[in-house]
């Protein structure tokens, strides 16, 4: 019991030390991001995106780059563009670009797992968006998808043309920057929450002997390599799916894979999985039906595949496959170090904008936020509850004990 308890308390501490490592991060990428949201006119974006090509494809994975890292959010966002006209191979590109295209993401996973993954995340999240384009073209369901537009059709999007350069030289522009700060981390808050306990409670609990038989890690001669890099790409998303977190909670989750000793292409596919957990497909299906939402995701299933086999065999033919976690985060969280000025700097650059928050709301009465699979008490509420009672025990645990 006592070493039961031990584990818990270290879980708790590790899913702490996670954060504490990445809180800078989440800071700096949030703030560029509203800035970037509250200063680009998404409008001259959207009316491009009707025609089917390569050019309605590029700017909608530009548009998805600049959006929030949120995956409700990204599927909220994917709805208006059809709505607005756009494409579905543009609405595809879309959902890609905004969970895996992001700045944010690119801090988190440079922090927590090293430059070759960022790379790798880019040149994946580019080639998810082209073969993802290749298969809708080949296996284009008309008649659902036209189902599919025509129940959102009727719905009113918001249309936001302005002049950026006079938003950013005007006071209330940079309020709206502050609010759009603390939407972007409503949006996000449960699934970091939830993301960070579990990589913590599987770093306690989990033996890396199970993933290494899970990944068929270490297993030699006995199965050929490419069996096994198959293997992995095929069986990442479903672990990811079972997780029920989205893009950003994922990160410290493959930190724990890769210092575990599942290898590149395991990696990459269960990161990019994030679309395809439960609650996404359910809020795609309450958006365009099931079978278009079980389309979609097998959409997404086959360009993660194809994706993270192609960047196995492309970082493996330059020497730059990279071996588990490039940094000490999954070992040592708290130090006197750059983190520790960066964290206390941000939270200075997080007051700042919270201000800014509230000179908005007081200016405007403006609230809300954005549109996460419904209302009442969901799984996620549920999931968030249990992690914080979890967190505050095992802390407690982890001084007492």
């Amino acid at each position: 019991m006592e070493a039961f308890l031990n584990s818990w308390g270290e879980a708790a501490k590790t899913s702490v030390g996670f954060f504490w490592k990445a809180g800078w991060a989440f800071v700096l990428g949030y703030a560029i991001s509203a800035m970037i949201q509250t200063f680009v006119p998404k409008h001259r974006l959207t009316r491009h995106m009707g025609e089917v090509g390569v050019k309605s494809t590029g700017i909608a994975s530009a548009f998805g780059a600049i959006s929030s890292s949120c995956s409700f959010a990204a599927l909220a966002a994917a709805r208006s563009l059809v709505m607005k006209g756009a494409n579905w191979i543009a609405a595809i590109a879309f959902m890609f670009a905004s969970t895996n295209l992001v700045i944010e993401l690119g801090i988190l996973i440079y922090i927590f797992l090293g430059w070759q993954y960022v790379a790798a995340e880019i040149i994946g999240g580019l080639l998810l968006i082209a073969i993802s384009s290749i298969l809708i073209k080949l296996i284009y369901p008309t008649k659902w998808l036209e189902e599919a537009r025509k129940k959102v059709e009727d719905e009113t999007p918001d249309d936001d043309d302005f002049d950026p350069w006079e938003r950013m030289a005007s006071r209330e522009g940079w309020h709206m920057v502050g609010h759009q700060f603390v939407m972007e981390w409503k949006m996000v808050w449960q699934e970091i929450l939830i993301g960070f306990t579990i990589a913590g409670l599987m770093k306690a609990f989990v033996p890396p002997a199970f993933w290494e038989a899970l990944f068929l890690q270490g297993v030699g001669e006995d199965f050929p390599s490419w069996l096994v890099t198959l293997e992995n790409v095929m069986i990442a998303p479903f672990v990811a799916a079972a997780t029920f977190i989205g893009s950003m909670g994922n990160i410290p989750l493959a930190t724990v894979l890769a210092s575990s000793g599942v290898g590149f292409a395991g990696l990459m596919a269960f990161i990019y999985s994030d679309l395809m957990v439960p609650p996404l497909v359910k809020v795609n299906a309450r958006y365009y039906g099931w079978k278009v939402a079980l389309y979609i995701a097998g959409i997404m299933f086959v360009s993660i595949v194809c994706t993270a086999l192609i960047l196995d065999a492309g970082f493996g033919f330059f020497g730059m496959t990279p071996e588990g976690a490039a940094s000490d985060a999954a070992e040592q969280q708290f130090a006197i170090d750059y983190t520790f000025f960066f964290n206390i700097a941000f939270v200075l650059v997080a007051a700042a904008l919270l201000w800014l928050h509230r000179r908005h709301e007081s200016s405007s009465g403006n609230g809300g936020g954005h549109d996460h699979g419904g209302g009442g008490i969901g799984i996620q509420d549920v999931a968030t509850g249990l992690a914080i009672a979890l967190l505050a025990i095992g802390i407690i645990l982890f001084f007492v004990i």
